[in-house]
């Protein structure tokens, strides 16, 4: 990040130093002070400063509308932070997306693990109660012979 002084700033852009300090009061510039000589990153508050120097060389006649070299340099400069920060941001969506991604899959295995230890359990729980089914189906044959067994011997006597 290059820092420049109030006056290389105001060279750059074209600004006078009244309008780099509106600025810097409604929080448009990035400054830093260092020995007593503030220092401004060009590269932040561009948006603002585009739309000024363009409002003032509107003011001015078309013929002397001079955009110095510096500025372009500067303003390619910004677009492209800008751009290598974009693309920073959708690495890190995209490395979070594959974290989140890694986490439903663990998580779905872990419910296919309970599903398939459930469906032993049904499974274990089905042929039990087909075993009970048939022994109180034996029981009740056994009863009901042994009743009718009964009643026979009480209707002989």
């Amino acid at each position: 990040m290059q820092w420049m002084s109030d006056e290389e700033y105001s060279n750059l852009t074209g600004l006078d130093i009244s309008a780099i300090e509106d600025l810097i009061q409604r929080g448009k510039l990035s400054i830093k002070v260092e020995d007593g000589v503030r220092y401004i990153d060009p590269s932040k508050g561009a948006g603002e400063v585009v739309p000024a120097q363009l409002s003032e060389l509107s003011k001015r006649n078309t013929h002397e509308m001079i955009v110095q070299p510096e500025f372009v340099e500067k303003t390619i400069g910004t677009i492209i932070n800008l751009h290598e920060k974009v693309l920073d941001a959708k690495d890190e969506t995209i490395e979070a997306v594959k974290v989140e991604n890694e986490f439903l899959r663990e998580a779905l295995g872990s419910l296919q693990e309970l599903y398939d230890e459930d469906r032993k359990t049904i499974a274990t729980l089905t042929e039990q109660l087909k075993l009970s089914q048939q022994e109180v189906e034996f029981m009740r044959r056994k009863y009901k012979l042994m009743w009718n067994k009964a009643i026979e011997e009480h209707t002989d006597k």
